[in-house]
């Protein structure tokens, strides 16, 4: 587990069990933090406590059902409707990023320079976007100092997914209370850079693909907290067979088998495989027990859903860089952890699924290049020092995952 975050005493107990079974801990800062939001109209305030589409389609997620195309948003930085001089759509992938510390100043800055340098588009950021507790209105100061002004000059849109510190409940990072996301739906509203016009949702690129002819590329955002979460979802709408979950679930489904896009890719905070500290789906943390603490329900999703129907997953949470191998256990969906933008891992791996590359110590980034012939992901590590970044890998993919398939029938 890493240092700055907390493992459960057991799975899937809820929060008050979980400060019940840990005297330690509800006597410490984390129970100073549940006794203030106890508190009638008391703001958190103990933030640190933990630590030492072409045209943009918006399905049910929690905000409007539907959503004007991005370009008409007055003062949106609008999503690309065009190749770079390259002729690839470049897109950068951040993930762990919102500390408003140095690390993740140093990495945005590294960032930029290559962006500048690769004519990148468009961002995404892979969840833990607020830590450590997520933010408490939808105009709440976090989004300036861990988020705007980090990524002052990356003037792209971030296609942003909600991860579990920014639906923490009593507990920091717990993942309990998945209602606390709307303030990040919310927020997007205001925010140039921040896409999130929904809980879930999916851009295609170009922008304007289907007027006259298919997206290159089209992304499919989830929100995977209740079915990942440390502890037991309370609210029946986040249970993880409530109306929430089979309602995503049915709307991935829906839209990965209706995409005409060349590349398809879903990004989720919680990866499906995982060679770090967390583990994979299904076994979180050691936990293979539960609902929700181990990850079983998600594993299920990933693997029903969208292994053989994406080509990428690209997911956070762990504090590390890793480009997995696809295999015939994904479907050969190739698995992507790009979650050390501010953070970083213990040096090493933990579990020992086929990588092409993977770093365990390093804070860094990964740029997606896609173009109608080839996908190809480079993996940068950032020096934090001295703010730069070194182009560590790259990994080139020439087919879309279904005419592998196909090919092989």
């Amino acid at each position: 587990m890493c240092d700055d975050e907390l493992i459960p005493p057991s799975a899937d107990l809820t929060e008050d069990q979980w400060l019940t079974a840990d005297p330690d801990l509800a006597e410490g800062p984390v129970g100073e933090r549940a006794r203030q939001l106890r508190a009638p109209g008391r703001r958190a305030v103990l933030g640190g406590v933990v630590a030492g589409a072409a045209a943009l389609t918006v399905l049910p997620g929690g905000s409007p059902a539907a959503a004007a195309p991005a370009a008409a948003r007055t003062g949106k930085f609008p999503l690309p409707t065009a190749p770079n001089r390259a002729g690839e759509y470049a897109v950068l992938l951040t993930g762990d990023a919102g500390t408003g510390e140095e690390a993740q100043h140093a990495v945005a800055a590294a960032a930029r320079e290559v962006c500048r340098a690769e004519g990148i588009g468009l961002a995404v950021g892979l969840g833990d976007n607020i830590y450590e507790n997520g933010p408490e209105s939808a105009d709440d100061s976090e989004f300036r100092t861990k988020f705007e002004d980090p990524n002052s000059g990356l003037d792209i849109p971030w296609l942003m997914v909600l991860g579990n510190h920014d639906c923490s409940g009593l507990i920091p990072g717990s993942g309990g209370d998945p209602s606390r996301g709307d303030r990040e739906v919310a927020y997007a509203a205001t925010s140039p850079r921040w896409y999130m016009p929904s809980r879930y949702y999916n851009v295609a690129l170009p922008a304007g693909a289907g007027d006259g002819g298919d997206p290159v590329v089209e992304f499919f955002a989830l929100d995977t907290n209740p079915v990942a979460s440390y502890v037991a979802q309370m609210d029946p709408h986040y249970w993880w067979n409530g109306p929430y979950m089979r309602e995503q679930r049915s709307w991935l489904d829906g839209a990965l088998k209706a995409s005409r896009a060349r590349w398809k890719i879903v990004l989720g905070h919680h990866p499906y495989l995982n060679n770090g500290q967390h583990g994979s789906a299904g076994s979180y943390d050691g936990f293979v027990i539960g609902n929700y603490t181990s990850g079983i329900h998600l594993k299920e999703l990933y693997e029903e859903v969208v292994c053989g129907q994406a080509d990428l997953i690209l997911s956070g949470h762990d504090h590390t860089l890793q480009i997995l191998e696809p295999t015939a256990r994904t479907g050969g969906t190739r698995q992507i952890v790009c979650g050390a933008a501010a953070k970083s891992g213990d040096g090493k791996a933990h579990f020992g699924h086929p990588s092409a590359w993977q770093n365990f110590s390093e804070h860094g980034f990964m740029v997606l290049k896609v173009s109608g012939r080839a996908m190809t992901v480079e993996a940068y590590t950032v020096d934090v020092a001295t703010r730069t970044a070194r182009l560590a890998h790259r990994t080139r993919t020439g087919t879309p995952v279904r005419q592998r398939l196909g090919a092989a029938r």
